[in-house]
């Protein structure tokens, strides 16, 4: 399952950052998470307690360091593309955004896309920029790619928090039509032009 393990986090670098009530309760966590990947889910739709440490994750070792306790929630689990559906459908935007920053290394092919495709239709610039990321780059289509990059420059995500942005952006004559065009809407509404659509524009080649 597993298709990015050089950015996975480490259990004993957290450790390290944590306090000793945090760091037991880290260990207790990855241990039920641990159960679980080897035992079927609790009989009558009960929530799996690994999954109630997910989201008690900020509020027991600080919000620094709740997406890497749930990273690691996650794979300890051996999380599937339907368990990370769960978890983002029914969590807070910081779950959800956990969910969005494992994809990479938890989930191999485009399965996961709706989830991406869902936090791109909100106005959360956490919930954008966690889902631009590496799994994006590599699953998104080209035509929600490019409105990916049109709604960070509109909600002032910095474009790089996009990732593989200068390899899909080489060549790409429609994005650049399409921020020559967002660019005269803003000039024309009077507001500046945001100095990242420029730098896009350039790596498309097609300078206006």
């Amino acid at each position: 399952m597993t298709q990015d393990t050089t950015t996975a986090p480490t259990r004993d670098t957290l450790r390290g950052l944590l306090d000793p009530a945090a760091a037991t309760w880290l260990d207790a966590a990855l241990t039920e998470a641990h159960a679980h990947a080897r035992t079927p889910d609790p009989a009558g739709g009960a929530v799996p307690p690994w999954e109630l440490r997910f989201a008690a994750a900020g509020r027991h070792c600080g919000q620094d360091h709740a997406d890497t306790v749930r990273t690691l929630l996650l794979d300890a689990a051996d999380a599937d593309t339907g368990t990370l559906t769960r978890l983002y459908q029914r969590g807070s935007a910081a779950e959800r955004r956990a969910v969005l920053l494992a994809l990479p290394h938890r989930v191999t092919g485009p399965d996961a896309l709706p989830l991406i495709e869902d936090a791109l239709r909100t106005h959360d610039s956490r919930l954008i920029a966690a889902a631009v990321g590496p799994y994006a780059a590599t699953h998104l289509g080209a035509h929600a790619w490019r409105h990916a990059v049109l709604k960070c420059l509109f909600t002032g995500v910095p474009l790089d928090t996009v990732a593989g942005l200068a390899r899909r952006a080489r060549g790409d004559g429609e994005l650049a039509r399409m921020l020559a065009d967002f660019a005269a809407e803003r000039t024309a509404a009077g507001r500046p032009v945001p100095a990242d659509l420029h730098h896009a524009s350039h790596l498309t080649g097609e300078e206006f």
